[in-house]
């Protein structure tokens, strides 16, 4: 649940002096019911395969602390040079009297273990609300892929949506209305239950994840998720908003204690079944990506299938009937009946005018806002480049750049030492 900025400047200039976005208010108790301990026991059967460890005050702690302490039995050891790297092993020759960073939360550190093994030895980590997407820079794999309790700590420990799970889950909220479950961690912002979420992890296609955006309970409307073009998906476009669409009028709209949030789905081949991969809070905080929350807000609501219904009655019955069994063997639920139906190009129009369905954005390929789409994410959370690309070059390169590093700041005192020599003579 990373914070995004909020859009001001826009939303003055598109609405004729509208000071700030028309958010209804975000209760605390709405963020609690969008943490994945929450909605995770109600849609277990329809989220890929994962396990929730609760954390302790010590090792949340710990992921707050400053630098980098590893616990002493990672397979892989750092081989960072110098004492200024930021990150160090408990393990290491030179400090080997350091006291173990996981002394204090052992039962954590055993059940993470147990945990990787079980999942088959490769699990993706995130807290209650956001996964450390913004620290893949540091893995070695320079994604979310993690084999060891270390690899996960390493993730945790450099990530600033992580950061704000723990120290502003409840940042531009109200207290009310609150419910019996989240009421006493409302009180306080300590006693939220935060739990390490480890999903089992498998090769997820970005193209094929969607976010959608529920307002007053009905599907709004929907986008990719990752902000390529894809030319496959505009064909697939009416099937997958289908699929979408019954997938949250049958699991989710009545079911989500919330009548406003954000879902995020997953439909991979051969597309006949959705995944839940994750619920936000309808707020700023929530990144709207192809959308505005401006537009997003202001979006009038889709026409009910009732509607159309009903225009379609009123014409022959034996063509409406004929034009079912036309589309028998098609997606019906998809109205691809009223495309095939309306050969009259007046009747199409008026039709069409009639949305039963969510809008449904994906990236053009002619799209001129697209082209800024490729630019890297989460940058800003990022290292300056030469650090990004040495940690990607693999131990030899980091320990290359940090020597490179300390010879330079070396060579700058130095200098400065000499200039200072040089004035007071």
């Amino acid at each position: 649940m990373p914070h995004v900025e909020s859009e001001p400047i826009e939303a003055a200039e598109s609405s004729g002096g509208l000071a700030r976005l028309p958010f209804p208010p975000v209760t605390r108790s709405h963020i609690l019911h969008c943490s994945y301990h929450y909605w995770h026991p109600l849609y277990r059967a329809l989220t890929p395969k994962a396990r929730l460890i609760p954390l302790t005050d010590p090792f949340i702690s710990y992921l707050l602390a400053d630098g980098i302490v590893l616990p002493p039995d990672q397979p892989r050891r750092s081989t960072l040079a110098g004492d200024d790297s930021g990150i160090e092993t408990s393990d290491s020759e030179d400090d080997g009297e350091d006291e173990d960073p996981s002394a204090d939360w052992l039962e954590i550190h055993n059940k993470i273990k147990d945990t990787i093994k079980e999942l088959g030895g490769i699990v993706t980590p995130k807290l209650n609300w956001s996964a450390p997407k913004d620290a893949t820079w540091i893995a070695v794999t320079n994604d979310l892929q993690c084999q060891t309790p270390n690899d996960i700590y390493l993730l945790l420990k450099s990530s600033d949506f992580i950061t704000h799970d723990l120290e502003h889950a409840f940042d531009d909220t109200d207290l009310e209305p609150v419910d019996n479950l989240a009421s006493e961690a409302i009180a306080d912002h300590k006693k939220i239950p935060y739990y390490l979420v480890l999903r089992k992890y498998f090769n997820l296609n970005p193209s094929l994840e969607f976010r959608c955006f529920v307002r007053d309970r009905k599907l709004l409307c929907i986008c990719q998720r990752d902000l390529n073009h894809f030319d496959f998906l505009f064909p697939m476009r009416d099937m997958l908003r289908s699929r979408i669409q019954s997938f949250f009028d049958d699991k989710l709209n009545d079911t989500f204690p919330d009548s406003n949030f954000v879902f995020d789905v997953y439909v991979p081949p051969p597309h006949e079944r959705v995944w839940l991969i994750d619920i936000n809070p309808w707020a700023i905080r929530t990144d709207p990506l192809l959308f505005s929350w401006l537009e997003i807000l202001t979006m009038k609501d889709p026409a009910p299938l009732e509607e159309e219904v009903v225009r379609l009655s009123l014409r022959d019955e034996s063509e409406v009937i004929g034009g079912a069994q036309h589309t028998a063997s098609g997606r019906i639920e998809d109205c691809d009946v009223l495309e095939e139906e309306n050969s009259d190009e007046g009747e199409t129009s008026e039709i069409e005018n009639i949305s039963p369905l969510p809008e449904f954005r994906l990236v053009s390929r002619d799209d001129p806002e697209a082209y800024g789409f490729t630019a890297p994410q989460y940058s800003a959370h990022k290292l300056p480049r030469d650090v990004v690309d040495a940690s990607q070059a693999g131990p030899g390169g980091m320990e290359s750049f940090m020597r490179q590093w300390q010879d330079l700041l070396s060579k700058e005192f130095q200098q400065q030492q000499d200039e200072s020599s040089g004035d007071d003579e």
